[in-house]
């Protein structure tokens, strides 16, 4: 089947015609492909184009009419992801003591008062029909003695809501069940190891995008549909639980097609990230301190009841907050997660991974002080979106971590990242199948208008300017900001912008490094708009919220000025 679909894209995707609809071939790029050339680009068809292989992209492929022709295009491996490496789990109301209202106001209060209250309702009364829909997938989510869905509890929450898998490995327990899906059962086309360059646009209109690949170089995939499913961009900043991938693509490449971002202010910290010199940084899940786990500074003081009545359970930006101050005040890099006063066969069972990573490093986490500090972990802002998945770009949708959806509104309350890229990707995916449905066939290369030739790229140190640029969002644009040290970063990342951003570059790294200041310098402009603080975003020179002025969200367009739409 291989053979046969190559040499029927030999014969005929030369001269526009459409692959067949065959739901049962995985149909790669073929060999044919030749490195980029300036005046022939190989042309690939589909119905529906889907960029990104984490939880949002995978829940909207399952939602694909299977009369139409699906294309599933990521960075890197399907597996390698934001999702995968997610470790708390799901939130869902599955306890009967507990209810939607409750899931509810927990989100609401999480969020500071920013968050759409209809969106929150949406996706918190669809949580449970979601995590019904994963183990029908094959997901093994973690069963009590009496093989019920044993539930966990984490910061913000007001009940037992947490559904896991595996322990601390629910993403990727999730995605594993999801790929097995996607692949196996509904058969679909999948192009891994893709870099997408750019959205392809004509008139306003999304047509498709720009990939390429090691092997094949560059190919235009034109699509009647096409969403955007990118994840984050916690690779922005020099600390991060954030897998290398999470460079802000998708953010980027909607800005240059001229989408709207909102709210890009808004990064998320957590808390509690491995803090030891020279190894990755990698998430100690905040359900360790759901499970009891306190936060002591080095000369091992509990130090949170100090900050908050709720201690270790207070929701992320107050933990974060609290930490950077405690770090300051004891004139330490970090503070400590302890678990040594709980039962060490629990602590072990219940976080294999985590005990794992942390014994490489002679650390028994039963025993032993976790060292930690907080670190850029999930991207609040984002595409504006509708409760589709509808951006402001016709036929361009959006989901998961690269949208800004009114869910989270200025603090993602925890275990609600997963949750909101199923309900999202199950609504964009089925409206834009309907769409694709009833647009007719007439695949066509359509030329593109007014494209800008980029300058031969110069000798630029892409690794250096990328981890100049780390530093500088950790230093200025990081738990706590204010005007001197943001317009400070404004200058420095205006000056990479002139002569990197105009430069055309041949590989990922390039590529990559524009998409991280294209993000970086929105981020830049909302945080020095709003003049306030409020959830994730800390303004020590102006450290209170202003409900007057600042109840609204901050929207920025490619070559408009910044416009603000109140809450919803």
């Amino acid at each position: 089947m291989r053979r046969t679909a190559e040499r029927w894209a030999v014969r005929h995707l030369s001269l526009g015609a459409r692959p067949p609809h065959n739901q049962g071939m995985h149909f790669s790029p073929p060999r044919y492909l030749v490195p980029f050339q300036p005046k022939r680009i190989p042309h690939h068809f589909a119905d529906v184009l889907i960029i990104g292989g984490g939880i949002a992209g995978l829940r909207a492929a399952m939602e694909i009419d299977p009369r139409l022709s699906t294309l599933v295009v990521t960075k890197d491996l399907m597996r390698e992801s934001n999702s995968t490496y997610a470790q708390g789990g799901i939130a869902g109301v599955i306890d009967s003591t507990d209810n939607f209202e409750n899931h509810v106001a927990d989100t609401l209060t999480a969020g500071a008062n920013l968050c759409d209250p209809q969106v929150v309702e949406m996706v918190v009364r669809e949580a449970p029909h979601e995590i019904r829909k994963l183990i029908e997938w094959g997901t093994k989510f973690d069963l009590d003695s009496k093989g019920e869905l044993m539930l966990g509890r984490e910061g913000g929450h007001s009940h037992h809501r947490i559904v896991h898998a595996m322990g601390d490995s629910t993403g990727a327990e999730i995605i594993r069940a999801m790929i097995h899906q996607v692949r196996e059962v509904l058969q679909a086309q999948v192009w891994p190891n893709t870099f997408t360059i750019d959205l392809l646009t004509t008139g306003g209109v999304c047509r498709g995008a720009l990939v390429w690949n090691a092997h094949h170089g560059k190919t235009f995939v034109w699509a009647k549909q096409t969403i955007v499913c990118t994840g984050g961009v916690g690779q922005v900043y020099r600390e991060s639980t954030n897998p290398p991938i999470a460079t802000g693509d998708g953010h980027a490449m909607c800005f240059r097609a001229g989408a709207v971002l909102g709210d890009m202010e808004f990064m998320q910290f957590h808390p509690t990230v491995l803090y030891i010199a020279g190894s990755s940084r990698m998430l100690i899940s905040e359900a360790l301190r759901g499970e009891g786990a306190q936060l002591v500074d080095a000369s091992g003081y509990r130090f949170m009841p100090d900050y908050d009545e709720r201690a270790e359970l207070a929701p992320r930006d107050i933990v974060s907050r609290s930490i950077v101050e405690q770090m300051a005040k004891t004139n330490q890099p970090c503070v400590y997660l302890k678990l040594s006063h709980l039962d060490p066969e629990h602590v072990h069972n219940r976080f294999p991974g985590i005990a794992k990573a942390c014994a490489s490093f002679g650390i028994d986490i039963a025993k032993d002080s976790i060292p930690v500090r907080p670190g850029a972990h999930y991207m609040l802002g984002g595409v504006r979106v509708d409760s589709d998945g509808r951006t402001s770009i016709p036929r361009l949708w959006a989901a998961g971590e690269v949208t800004s959806s009114g869910l989270h509104g200025a603090n993602r309350l925890a275990s609600n990242s997963l949750l909101e890229g199923l309900v999202y990707g199950a609504h964009a995916g089925r409206a834009m199948s309907d769409a694709a449905l009833d647009e007719p066939d007439m695949f066509q290369a359509i030329p593109l208008e007014n494209a800008e030739v980029p300058r031969p790229a110069a000798r630029l140190d892409t690794d250096d300017i990328r981890n100049s640029l780390k530093s500088l969002m950790w230093r200025d644009a990081g738990v706590w900001r204010d005007e001197k040290v943001l317009a400070d970063a404004s200058t420095n990342i205006d000056a990479w912008i002139r002569y990197a951003l105009g430069r055309q570059f041949t590989d990922p790294a390039g590529w990559e490094l524009q998409n991280l200041l294209t993000v970086a310098r929105v981020m830049i402009n909302s945080a020095r708009l709003r003049t306030e603080s409020r959830g994730v975003h800390l303004r020590a020179d102006f450290p209170t919220s202003d409900d007057e002025n600042w109840r609204r969200h901050i929207l920025q367009r490619k070559g408009s000025e910044p416009e603000f739409a109140d809450v919803g």
